[in-house]
């Protein structure tokens, strides 16, 4: 082990881990930790995906990236992570009834044959809410919403991804000494992968039934439902497929993300938050990501995360930017050095900040905002003297840049040049 750069992936403060005795979810924790260890992955190019379940605590144990979402839909952003960062090794931790919430994201992960390993929690109820009558639930069962036994055929998970294109399939317990190395082999091949880990519920399904690892043993058997490699096959994997048919079109080697050039300067000297508030409709994300690529052009690190309602084309639109010399990591924003408000429903929605700000800080406001309780530096901003409103974000992050100098103008407008769809309109 001395020779091994990462002897464990679990990160020892989280311990221990939150499941009843007798659970099988820690088990299967203990198996991933050493397939991870077998493949000595890099832990910042993996990525644990989880949704709402007892499975869904899982996350936070290991020291890799990590995302929790809603229940069932788990597969569904592991997707678009792989998507987005085909270098990241993306592994899925969902449950039972988590299969069966978003049975429909298993078919189609599937299907496409997507580059993620789908490791199921299968203990044949849902642990965390009561007992309740899973998809794999299997017939006769005793549970808190089938006192008189269980009517439905259970859903054979491996059968459903096999027959709809997954190129790895296994099935497997908790219980079996082999389970790292099906996991290894299961994250090496390349397209989707899957294991069903059959396990013991010990809070409800094992007292309601009597259940046990023998009786889990014959359930298997009575239901056909053999164990080990089921379904093996190599085929092409879909975000490598679909990078290469882009590139194809385009003429290029291959499609991959191409970091952006350092040609300008920048006056940054420590990190900085920004907040850009306006209406729907007024391109608050499309400005906030070209003053993001500006930052880049001038050898910055930036980050973005938007926010909006529901509503189409109605309501606020928010961006929040973060700006730095180093790599972000921990990009939450707890108060924003400098903010931009260009419309009154973005500024009811960032209120709360603008009361937060200090003589240190800056504000950038539509005048016609004014006056604003605030203790921060204000920038009136006389937005009128263009009608289309659509290109008050615009104009006011061009006075960002030209007031605060963070950047040269030049590095903004090349950023703008690079949005084909607005080259001429928006540089003013």
């Amino acid at each position: 082990m001395n020779n091994i750069s990462h002897p464990t992936y679990i990160d020892e403060d989280s311990m221990p881990y939150p499941f009843c005795p007798g659970c099988g979810h820690g088990a299967i924790l203990d198996h991933l930790n050493t397939a991870l260890v077998q493949l000595q992955l890099d832990p910042r190019k993996v990525v644990i995906v989880t949704d709402i379940g007892c499975a869904g605590l899982s996350d936070k144990f290991f020291e890799t990236n990590a995302f929790h979402g809603l229940h069932g839909r788990s597969v569904t952003y592991a997707t678009g992570i792989k998507l987005a960062n085909p270098e990241l090794k993306v592994i899925v931790l969902i449950g039972d009834g988590g299969c069966g919430i978003g049975g429909n994201h298993l078919i189609h992960a599937a299907r496409r044959n997507i580059d993620v390993t789908v490791l199921v929690f299968n203990n044949l109820n849902y642990g965390m809410t009561g007992g309740e009558h899973s998809v794999t639930t299997p017939q006769g069962s005793n549970t808190a919403t089938t006192r008189y036994g269980h009517l439905e055929r259970p859903m054979d998970i491996c059968a459903t991804v096999n027959v709809n294109g997954a190129s790895f399939v296994a099935r497997s317990t908790s219980f079996e000494k082999d389970l790292p190395d099906l996991i290894t082999q299961a994250i090496r091949n390349q397209g989707f992968s899957l294991i069903d880990i059959w396990e013991l519920c010990t809070a409800y399904y094992v007292p309601n039934n009597r259940f046990s690892k023998k009786a889990l043993e014959s359930s298997l058997e009575d239901l056909g439902f053999a164990q080990g490699i089921l379904h093996q096959e190599k085929r092409p994997e879909y975000a490598s497929a679909y990078r290469q048919a882009v590139a194809d079109q385009h003429g290029l080697i291959s499609l991959a993300p191409y970091p952006l050039p350092t040609k300008y300067a920048h006056n940054i000297k420590t990190r900085m938050s920004c907040i850009i508030a306006g209406s729907a409709g007024q391109r608050i994300g499309t400005s906030a990501g070209i003053f993001c690529r500006a930052a880049v052009l001038s050898g910055l690190w930036a980050y973005q995360q938007n926010d909006y309602p529901v509503t189409v084309r109605s309501g606020y639109s928010l961006s929040e930017v973060t700006l730095s010399r180093e790599e972000i990591g921990y990009s939450s924003l707890k108060k924003p050095d400098l903010m931009v408000v260009v419309s009154e429903e973005g500024l009811k929605k960032v209120a709360s900040y603008a009361s937060q700000l200090s003589n240190q800080d800056t504000l950038f406001i539509n005048a016609d905002l004014l006056p604003l309780q605030t203790n921060a530096n204000v920038v009136a901003l006389d937005l009128k003297r263009k009608d289309k409103k659509y290109n008050w974000a615009f104009i006011a992050l061009e006075e960002v840049i030209l007031h605060s100098g963070i950047f040269p103008l030049e590095a903004w407008e090349e950023a703008v040049s690079m949005q084909k769809d607005l080259t001429g309109e928006n540089l003013t």
